[in-house]
């Protein structure tokens, strides 16, 4: 059994910085977790992935804005966003595999119910 609930989203001026909390539980195993997005009108967009090694990867279009990490203590999946843009703007979810599914949306079996995070200009 495997649960994901995000938190954290909210509106900020284009410049400004959100920082994304997912809280999970799971039975067993190891995980990779991921970020992505979807936007009205728009395909579902992989942000950031990490994998139970440790080890990270980032769309192009957020690459050096923002960062992923886990705290495996606490349980919780982290995103850290800064420099934010309009295009930003779109619901982000959090979401979960035992696998290696990296950025790749359809390869994630376990997701969150998504916040929402809004940047004005």
């Amino acid at each position: 059994q495997v649960q994901l609930v995000e938190s954290g989203g909210g509106s900020v001026q284009a410049g400004g910085s959100l920082k994304l909390s997912c809280a999970y539980t799971y039975s067993g195993g190891y995980m990779c977790m991921g970020w992505f997005r979807q936007a009205p009108g728009k395909e579902r967009e992989g942000v950031a992935a990490i994998d139970s090694a440790g080890s990270t990867s980032y769309a192009d279009s957020v690459k050096g804005r923002f960062t992923i990490s886990k705290d495996n203590a606490k349980n919780t999946l982290y995103l850290q966003m800064n420099s934010l843009k309009p295009e930003d703007t779109a619901m982000y979810y959090c979401a979960a595999d035992y696998g290696l599914p990296g950025l790749r949306a359809n390869w994630y079996n376990y997701w969150g119910q998504g916040t929402q995070v809004t940047v004005s200009s």
